[in-house]
């Protein structure tokens, strides 16, 4: 008999494992929608959707493996890397969805976000003033104006698939809409820096390395505390905190 694997559980959704079958559970039923909504629009390979009921999405395993995670090594070479890069060039020049998703927030609540969160790390003592200050500064390049374009919006090297050089699939489609593609790709690299060039090698267009530095620093201190208070350790080796720390 298959095995139940839990592969992420919080307070706000689940996603178990039983054999070639991922049923993810989720307590905001328009994440779902916006998900199914995503991978049938996007024009890069996705899970297959198996079934679906209030709440609970069930899909099929893509072959492969992932990149890697944040944290630990690559698994992929720097063709399949670029390979990725590609995929996700193309994702952005899709036409483009109907709703905005995570990478596309209002610029003026986003920055507003920014600052109550990092005087929260600091007041809280999670992290030092010196180290929250610095990375503010970092991710201001990322508070200008940007084309939108069909974005993932949570494009974790994990949420990537490939065999060999072959991209075969992007999985958790929940955050994608219109949105700010370089977000996608600092997100993609976020703790993988080594690995920068060939992404963008692959995806074939120019890019403003600062505003990714930006997008590295923003999302590891908007995501640092919710982590920590969640069962997750962003101050693992290679994780969110020395993501932080790499800028100073």
């Amino acid at each position: 008999m298959d095995e139940v694997e839990v592969v992420v559980a919080h307070s706000e959704r689940a996603t178990l494992r039983v054999g070639d079958v991922f049923v993810k559970v989720d307590a905001d039923q328009a994440r779902l929608d916006a998900e199914v909504e995503a991978m049938a629009l996007a024009p890069v390979p996705t899970p297959e959707v198996l079934w679906r009921k209030p709440h609970v999405l069930a899909i099929a395993a893509l072959p492969g493996v992932t990149l890697g995670t944040l944290g630990g090594p690559s698994t992929g070479s720097p063709t399949a890397w670029a390979a990725a890069g590609a995929a996700i060039r193309k994702l952005h020049e899709a036409p483009l969805p109907p709703r905005p998703g995570q990478a596309g927030r209002n610029i003026t609540a986003l920055a507003a976000e920014l600052d109550d969160e990092c005087e929260r790390l600091v007041t809280t003592g999670l992290l030092p003033a010196d180290l929250v200050t610095r990375n503010r500064q970092i991710a201001e390049a990322a508070f200008r104006p940007w084309t939108p374009a069909f974005t993932h919006g949570d494009l974790q090297i994990a949420h990537v698939f490939v065999d060999g050089d072959e991209v075969t699939g992007i999985i958790d489609w929940s955050e994608a809409g219109q949105g700010d593609p370089l977000y996608d790709l600092a997100t993609f690299t976020l703790g993988h820096e080594e690995h920068l060039a060939d992404v963008i090698a692959g995806y074939g267009a120019a890019v403003d390395l600062a505003v990714i530095q930006a997008w590295w620093s923003l999302r590891s201190l908007l995501i640092v505390r919710w982590l920590s208070e969640h069962g997750f350790d962003p101050f693992a080796p290679g994780c969110e905190v020395d993501v932080l720390r790499s800028h100073m």
